[in-house]
């Protein structure tokens, strides 16, 4: 399978998972704008998601875009990223729906902090294939961003069940601090010509 075909899959479940999340928000009946207020939670946790999965998508797209060819231990990885990612929509639903009761939030932060993994054994296997001079090695580097990611989703797992809002806090942390934006992989792709 060429790298432009996995590219194209991928993007199509990705485009499939934020059109199940905002079909969860259900419109009211009633006219007013007062009620849109008890969506308020509903409406948090689809934004939140969306982004989550927006840097999902953006990061993914940069690893496809500095690699040359991909294999079935890459599909399989791939897949699994996906797997997790297409759990997201269940997860936001069941946050929004109960207004950010512990037991959700802290579902959510376990498929985030599963996505996290998934994503890093993904950037493993793609160096594995590619070798540790690739240039994916050197733009991934160390990953320390990605691997607090998921040590800061397992933190506030645990937090959810004391403070969902906490937790929470710790969710929107980690999307902060993805929206920032990394530029190693766009360096190496312009250092190449690309």
């Amino acid at each position: 399978m060429s790298k432009s075909r996995l590219e194209a899959f991928s993007d199509g479940v990705i485009a499939i998972i934020i059109t199940i999340m905002v079909l969860e928000l259900k419109a009211p009946h009633d006219a007013r704008l007062e009620a849109l207020l008890p969506l308020g939670a509903i409406f948090g946790s689809y934004v939140l998601s969306f982004v989550f999965v927006g840097i999902y998508w953006n990061n993914h797209h940069h690893l496809l875009q500095i690699i040359r060819q991909v294999d079935g231990r890459i599909l399989w990885a791939n897949l699994h990223l996906l797997f997790w990612l297409s759990l997201i929509p269940f997860v936001t639903s069941w946050m929004g729906e109960t207004h950010f009761a512990a037991g959700p939030v802290a579902l959510y932060g376990v498929v985030m902090s599963c996505s996290g993994i998934a994503y890093f054994i993904l950037t493993r296997v793609l160096i594995a294939r590619h070798g540790r001079d690739s240039a994916l090695a050197a733009a991934v580097g160390r990953d320390v961003k990605g691997k607090a990611s998921v040590l800061l989703y397992a933190a506030a797992v645990a937090v959810a069940f004391a403070s969902p809002a906490a937790a929470c806090a710790v969710y929107v942390m980690v999307a902060v601090m993805w929206l920032v934006p990394d530029r190693r992989i766009e360096q190496r792709l312009s250092d190449r010509g690309e």
